[in-house]
């Protein structure tokens, strides 16, 4: 079994390289695919870049050239629930691209014009794994919901209250719904995992630089927690 592990920055992945037993480089779309060994498991390590293409064709790769059997994505998100706090930990239980918006065709918002789903669903058995391992954690809060993606960077708290409205979703970022999507239509299982950096509808924020270190030890945490028990 291999697994795709992908953050769309280098700080969210650098941790996790330095603990894989590389085996091969894969540099392909202007992005590195390691390839090798983690805690016991076979996985590659990517750093996508920002935004839903990016996201889109990371993981199309993953599928195609490495055959990966399960794509966990981790990184940073806005938190829009109003109990979600700087370091809280979201695991997507579904995922809406929230400036997908074809309206005026009478499609609801966020609908993909077409696409026989609304939302996409995370692998129940990667997203019970993922519970279990936020349970192992001390201090850890986290949250199973919905989580909205677009290719927007999102600050105003009018917006953010929006999407809680609109979508009941728990937190926003850019690139979980994209990955989401070319899983869903490869019938490949994910799921993804976010840190919370702040909340514009409850006017919670970190400072990035105290942050960052929260976000990296629980995504290593995290997963080393999964793929312990994979």
């Amino acid at each position: 079994m291999t697994i795709g592990i992908i953050g769309a920055m280098i700080e969210e992945v650098e941790p996790l390289l330095k603990e894989l037993k590389l085996e091969r480089k894969l540099v392909k779309a202007g992005m590195e695919f390691n390839h090798g060994e983690l805690w016991n498991n076979k996985v590659v390590i990517v750093k996508s870049g920002i935004g839903k293409v990016n996201a889109a064709v990371c993981t199309q790769i993953l599928i195609d050239d490495f055959n990966v059997d399960a794509v966990i994505n981790v990184g940073v998100a806005g938190g829009v629930g109003e109990d979600v706090y700087p370091g809280d930990v979201i695991i997507a239980e579904n995922l809406v691209q929230h400036d997908m918006d074809s309206t005026a065709f009478g499609d609801k918002r966020g609908q993909i014009p077409r696409l026989d789903t609304f939302d996409f669903k995370c692998d129940e058995t990667l997203l019970l794994k993922s519970k279990r391992a936020c349970e192992k954690m001390n201090n850890c809060k986290y949250f199973v919901g919905r989580i909205v993606t677009g290719d927007q960077f999102i600050a105003d708290s009018d917006k953010i209250k929006w999407l809680s409205e609109e979508f009941s979703a728990l937190a926003c970022e850019m690139e979980g719904g994209s990955v989401a999507q070319v899983c869903y239509l490869n019938d490949i299982p994910f799921v993804v995992i976010r840190s919370a950096s702040d909340n514009a509808n409850n006017g919670a924020h970190m400072d990035y630089e105290k942050f960052k270190p929260i976000a990296v030890n629980n995504s290593v945490t995290i997963l080393k927690n999964m793929l312990e028990t994979m």
